[in-house]
């Protein structure tokens, strides 16, 4: 399923149910400008790696773009290994911490790709180079303690010929990625019962250049946009609506969460399914539109309300709201229609809400 939402408040402006087996990279170009074809207005499209592409970048040309650039690609793997990213001056720290960029740094270069001229944004996160390195750091170690049972496997083994011996250590080297096993020496000797065998003598090595183009990689990533010169963006204007894509994440989150079954139902036909996923998308639009609303007008009245923890939050789900509001009844008594339980949180809540939602509390 191919799903565009708004980066306000997450709305899904377009769905489309295609096969399962079909590659993002083949359809992500196509989907865009199909979506541009039913909506009309001035807005920028953010997407994963999956868009970039030299096809898709031809399709998309006249559309305004923002996306991930793939570590597969050459110029790439060069720019994260051999590039420094910018220091950041006294005077724009300040500036990012406002914008909640303080732990990035970054540095903007020129490049043409798919016959396109782009900003490709060279990005620092330190959290995440933290991160990377932390993981490259367990995955050392979990590979010496793998080649360590290597290195007594190979070197215990008995082999008819230099080439099985080679054979066998060419296919152990395959399973690493730090560190290899090299040849020492190749011993020519007998078995106990007499015959010509061969023992291999050998030694653990880091793979020295590979760790270090692991660690000059961490924690960065490339973003491309294809807004420049007239149109071009300020470096923290493009981190920060990519960043915000995640809009799209969370709608998804939202049709696979198990309130929904989504594990559970079985259909033979797929017009069927693409009538289930067309009705759990119309969900997420009213879920996301009364979230949206109710935000907007906490944001407005500058009043917060209690989260799950307690907390005072502007920014409540609208799962959390559902909650909240268990626990209210329907009562009619001599007659007289009344709502029990509604206090002044549920009252101050609905206050904020459309009228038809007051009307339906009475």
């Amino acid at each position: 399923m191919d799903l565009i939402t708004s980066q306000d408040g997450d709305i899904p402006l377009f769905v489309r149910v295609g096969d399962g087996n079909e590659s993002d990279k083949a359809v992500f170009g196509k989907v865009l400008v199909e979506f541009k074809k039913q909506i009309k207005f001035d807005s920028i499209m953010v997407c994963d790696s999956a868009l970039y592409g030299q096809e898709n970048l031809q399709l998309i040309q006249h559309l305004k773009w923002i996306t991930r650039v793939p570590m597969t690609i050459k110029k790439a793997k060069e720019l994260v290994q051999n590039i420094e990213v910018e220091e950041v001056k006294d005077e724009d720290k300040e500036k990012r911490s406002d914008l909640n960029l303080e732990s990035y740094t970054w540095k903007e270069e020129i490049v043409t790709y798919g016959r396109i001229k782009q900003t490709w944004l060279i990005v620092l996160s330190e959290k995440r180079q933290k991160s990377d390195l932390e993981k490259l750091e367990k995955q050392l170690s979990q590979e010496e303690k793998k080649s360590q049972k290597f290195l007594k496997e190979i070197q215990s083994e008995e082999f008819e010929h230099p080439q099985a011996a080679r054979y066998k250590l060419k296919a152990i080297n395959k399973k690493l990625r730090l560190l290899e096993i090299k040849e020492v020496e190749l011993i020519e000797t007998y078995s106990k019962k007499k015959e010509k065998i061969y023992k291999m003598i050998s030694l653990i090595i880091k793979k020295d250049e590979e760790i270090s183009r692991k660690t000059k990689e961490a924690g960065k990533f490339i973003l491309a946009t294809n807004l420049v010169e007239e149109n071009k963006l300020e470096a923290s204007e493009i981190l920060i609506t990519y960043k915000n894509q995640q809009s799209t994440e969370r709608g998804f989150r939202f049709l696979k969460d198990p309130l929904f079954f989504t594990d559970s139902f079985f259909v033979e036909k797929p017009e069927r399914i693409e009538t289930m996923l067309f009705l759990m998308s119309l969900c997420l639009l009213i879920y996301n539109l009364g979230q949206r609303e109710l935000r907007n007008c906490l944001k407005r009245v500058k009043k917060g309300i209690n989260n799950q923890v307690g907390k005072v939050t502007l920014r409540p789900t609208l799962r959390w709201i559902f909650q909240c509001f268990q626990g209210i009844h329907y009562v009619i008594l001599n007659g007289v229609k009344q709502i029990v339980n509604l206090t002044e949180e549920r009252r101050f809540i609905l206050s904020l809400l459309p009228a038809s939602c007051q009307r339906y509390y009475l």
